[in-house]
């Protein structure tokens, strides 16, 4: 698939979004093939930018949430700006942000203006708390949407104390949310002329993720607890992470032989030469296991302890067991098959030099799209105030000593 024949070519995006929710809803759409347009302030661009940058250079955060993009600069402070904004929502498909609550209201970009001007347009917001709810004028950040959306609570060790997860599932997983949903909107768009207002609260995407812990409290109709490694929504034995040597910080592999599968179990046994258990009563049924978790889990550990993640996971993937080494971001980013098969790519960047990043993880018609760096702040302002607005050189000449631009 090349960039002509990508699944959005010819839609043009809007994006007024900052820091990471918005981002990776919008990044999404330029590698889909979209016409990304970053609007950014003059002075100092998306704070984004600003994460982890050094000797003043964007933040290599930056550039992983903003990859494939246009960068334009307009000053939102002043009308000659929000014109600008106005004149460029006439002609796109999406317009997407993030903001504070309240703020895009108070610039004169609201929906229902925005509506008047392109009745077409997708409208697409991410806030921190959903309209109506209590907290809905709050500020958040991914770990406030984390704890308010239950992802802490059943995160951490039995008896433990609530703990982040790694991944940013409120920042990026509402931005994604947010991009299927546009998607739908777009085809509904196609079919009927009708654009739409869509928005998702960080809260209310994090409580889409943990639906496993909202089965679990239906079943017990008690709060979802914190299981470690194991599943609080699933009991199974065995089914966690198991120490493998030379014993550094990530030398383990996660085993789950899955308790509807009994032969996934025999297999196990098998492959840690314990055939000799196999039938032994303490351990033949799933509800056995469980009774005996402490003495299971030690009979496996004593078979990782002897071979590295990676032996372990040949050995007990081989014999058709599920299981997972447990990767660092140095291993994963070294492990060439990533580059291979493209979801890693190496990108060449005005200021940063040679840069290896993710791409997106989907393939269509078998490969990933190709990665164009992201966009230094107003790179794109003759490019898409030409294209887009027919403006010349004198015009954007004059827009920039207005500080406009």
């Amino acid at each position: 698939m090349n960039s002509d024949q990508a699944s959005l070519t010819g839609i043009r995006v809007l994006d007024l979004t900052q820091f990471e929710a918005g981002p990776s809803c919008t990044e999404a759409l330029a590698w889909l093939g979209a016409e990304v347009i970053k609007v950014e302030s003059p002075k100092g661009g998306d704070p984004g930018r600003r994460t982890g940058a050094t000797q003043g250079l964007d933040g290599r955060w930056f550039l992983l949430l903003n990859a494939n993009k246009k960068s334009i600069t307009v000053n939102l402070k002043c009308s000659q700006g929000i014109k600008l904004i106005k004149d460029m929502v006439r002609r796109a498909d999406i317009f997407v942000e993030n903001f504070a609550p309240g703020t895009i209201e108070r610039l004169g970009l609201s929906y229902e203006v925005l509506r008047e001007i392109n009745p077409k347009i997708i409208y697409a917001q991410i806030k921190g708390f959903g309209t109506g709810s209590p907290y809905e004028g709050n500020l958040a950040l991914d770990t406030i949407g984390q704890a308010s959306g239950g992802s802490m609570s059943v995160t951490g060790e039995r008896d433990g104390r609530p703990l982040r997860p790694g991944p940013s599932i409120a920042d990026t997983g509402s931005g994604m949310l947010l991009a299927i949903s546009i998607l739908g909107a777009l085809y509904r768009c196609k079919c009927t002329g009708q654009g739409a207002r869509i928005e998702v609260a960080m809260q209310d995407a994090v409580m889409q993720f943990i639906r496993g812990a909202f089965a679990e409290h239906a079943r017990s109709g008690r709060a979802a607890p914190r299981a470690g490694t194991k599943s609080a929504a699933v009991v199974n034995v065995p089914s966690d992470i198991y120490s493998c040597k030379p014993g550094g910080p990530n030398d383990y592999i996660y085993i789950y032989p899955h308790r509807n599968k009994p032969e996934h179990w025999h297999r196990l046994l098998k492959v840690i030469g314990r055939e000799d258990l196999i039938g032994d009563p303490r351990f033949e049924t799933a509800a056995a296991r469980v009774q005996n978790e402490k003495e299971v889990d030690a009979i496996i550990a004593n078979w990782t302890r002897q071979r590295d993640k990676h032996e372990a996971m040949r050995l007990i993937g081989a014999a058709g067991i599920p299981a997972g080494p447990v990767l660092d971001t140095l291993e994963l980013e070294n492990d060439p098959s990533f580059e291979d098969r493209g979801i890693m790519q190496t990108i060449e960047h005005q200021t940063h030099g040679r840069f290896k990043m993710l791409t997106w993880p989907v393939r269509c018609d078998g490969v990933t799209p190709k990665i164009k760096p992201a966009p230094l702040l107003g790179q794109h302002n003759a490019e898409v105030f030409r294209d887009w607005l027919g403006l010349d050189a004198t015009d954007i000449e004059t827009l920039r000593q207005d500080d406009v631009i």
